[in-house]
């Protein structure tokens, strides 16, 4: 009953993402082991999206680490448990609570132990700049761990790179890339942990610098990122972006944004003004990290629109028939998903 549960609530996530991106590419699958023990290392940049993006599309079914925080309200925890969520504790969770990672570390090393696959952002916290950050330990802890129970472990560690257009607007579009598994192995040295942890930390972040945009150059970051996005730059394709960036200089000329068809956008606000005035007098307010604005919009979004066709079809049949009302919805709901489609 539990399998079928989280199968429903995987279809409808992975339905609803469809609908709020554009586009949705995923690249590199054939690199993640079916039958071997999995951790996914990805970059982080829009909060629970990025789970979501990577559990619907990842060939595996995934356990994840997620900032305790989340769980303190009983109801969550309980979704969020069901969900194959695990709570990582940070130092602002207070300093008592991170000798509780103990047990956390000991549960994914007993999860590695049986082969199973399990998500975790070692950079440690999120943010929207389009760089990697240095990675935590945290993983190699993981990693080491598992292999003192089992040292003959298989673990494999798959890079994932994610890729945004625009994380904070509205319509986005999104790519996954899946690096080359890395086999642990073959860098573990029991009796050298320091040099271990150093090589698979550098080999990891080396990997997500490539499979997504990085732009290391912090004084001139805020020059490069305005001149990409001047250029109309396709940010899902990492490789091509590492590359133009480093050589703006060689640049003459910068295409321009075309005006955007005004059009489409007033007949999107007006057939959908009730949501989108919700949306943005009550809940966009209460976003308490820019990082988190794509994430509450989606979920506001999944929840939100269904009751919001259901709210306009019972509203429609006083006024006339209930077969045109029903197509009045339905032409409301294939116009926004062009929308999404073409403005993305």
């Amino acid at each position: 009953m539990k399998k079928i549960g989280y199968n429903l609530i995987k279809v409808w996530i992975q339905c609803g993402l469809h609908l709020y991106f554009s586009k949705i590419k995923v690249h590199g699958l054939e690199n993640v082991p079916r039958d071997k023990p999995v951790l996914f290392l990805a970059n982080h940049q829009s909060a629970l999206l990025d789970v979501l993006l990577i559990a619907i599309d990842c060939n595996r079914k995934p356990y994840f680490l997620t900032r305790a925080d989340v769980f303190k309200r009983p109801l969550l925890k309980k979704l969020f448990s069901f969900l194959q969520m695990i709570p990582i504790y940070r130092i602002r969770d207070g300093r008592e609570s991170l000798k509780n990672n103990a047990m956390v570390f000991d549960r994914c090393a007993h999860l590695l132990g049986n082969e199973k696959a399990i998500l975790m952002f070692p950079e440690a916290n999120h943010s929207l700049k389009r760089r990697v950050r240095p990675l935590s330990k945290g993983f190699t802890r993981i990693v080491f761990t598992a292999l003192r129970q089992n040292p003959d472990l298989d673990i494999r560690l798959v890079p994932v790179g994610l890729n945004y257009q625009n994380a904070e607007g509205f319509p986005d579009s999104t790519a996954i890339y899946f690096g080359k598994d890395i086999p642990v192995q073959r860098f573990y040295v029991a009796s050298d942990l320091i040099s271990s942890t150093h090589i698979i930390k550098e080999g990891v972040s080396e990997a997500l610098k490539k499979l997504t945009t990085h732009i290391d150059d912090e004084a001139s970051y805020d020059t490069i990122v305005r001149r990409l996005d001047e250029d109309r730059t396709d940010y899902l394709n990492p490789t091509n972006v590492n590359s133009k960036w480093k050589n703006l200089e060689s640049l003459e000329t910068l295409e321009k944004r075309k005006s955007e068809n005004r059009f489409l956008r007033i007949a999107f606000y007006t057939f959908n003004f009730p949501i989108i005035l919700f949306w943005k007098t009550i809940v966009k307010p209460r976003v308490w990290e820019p990082e988190f604005t794509a994430t509450l919009r989606f979920g506001f979004a999944l929840i939100g629109y269904p009751l919001y066709y259901l709210l306009l079809f019972a509203v429609l049949i006083f006024l006339y028939a209930p077969i045109t009302a029903l197509v009045i919805v339905l032409s409301i709901f294939v116009f926004n998903w062009g929308y999404v489609k073409l403005a993305g």
